[in-house]
């Protein structure tokens, strides 16, 4: 093939790729289907989409024992040490009441780190407890019921004065 031919035959294939990439690009895309429904809404607003467990102020301890333990989870997962004072406060930030609370000691009567501590919210004649530390192999939430003697955790506990 001569070089002129050559040429010839580059300038058409180029016309004919750009005239198709025109084209291509001058078309209409074909509409996607609905991703919504497409029936009427009785809302006009759109709803919050949850975020996680909520305080649920009226409700049961069954109820917000999944807020519990949430909280409980992301404290253990963020801090390394086991100080009670951490895992109320931490409750009393997620809408707890500090004065329906017991907490125990973080460490024993020679000084030494406690193997787990313990701590409560009392909610309507249930506990909601958790436990956590070296000797749990991981943090506990469960609901119990109060104790006859009122509050929610046997043996010492310390004042919550903070």
């Amino acid at each position: 093939m001569c070089r002129r031919c050559f040429r010839r035959s580059i300038a058409t294939l180029t016309g004919t790729l750009l005239v198709a990439a025109a084209a291509i690009g001058c078309t209409p895309a074909p509409d996607p289907a609905p991703t919504v429904p497409t029936t009427p809404s009785t809302s006009t607003t759109p709803s919050p989409t949850p975020t996680g467990p909520a305080l649920v102020p009226d409700g049961t301890a069954e109820d917000n024992l999944p807020l519990f333990r949430q909280v409980i989870e992301t404290v253990a997962a963020e801090h390394d040490g086991f100080e009670g004072r951490v895992y109320i406060d931490a409750l009393v930030a997620a809408g707890f009441d500090k004065s329906a609370m017991e907490v125990t000691r973080d460490r024993t009567t020679v000084d030494d780190p406690a193997d787990s501590i313990q701590f409560s919210v009392l909610w309507h004649q249930e506990c909601l407890v958790g436990q956590v530390g070296p000797s749990t192999p991981a943090p506990t939430a469960v609901i119990l019921p109060e104790l006859p003697s009122g509050g929610c955790l046997v043996g010492d506990t310390r004042d919550i004065d903070w």
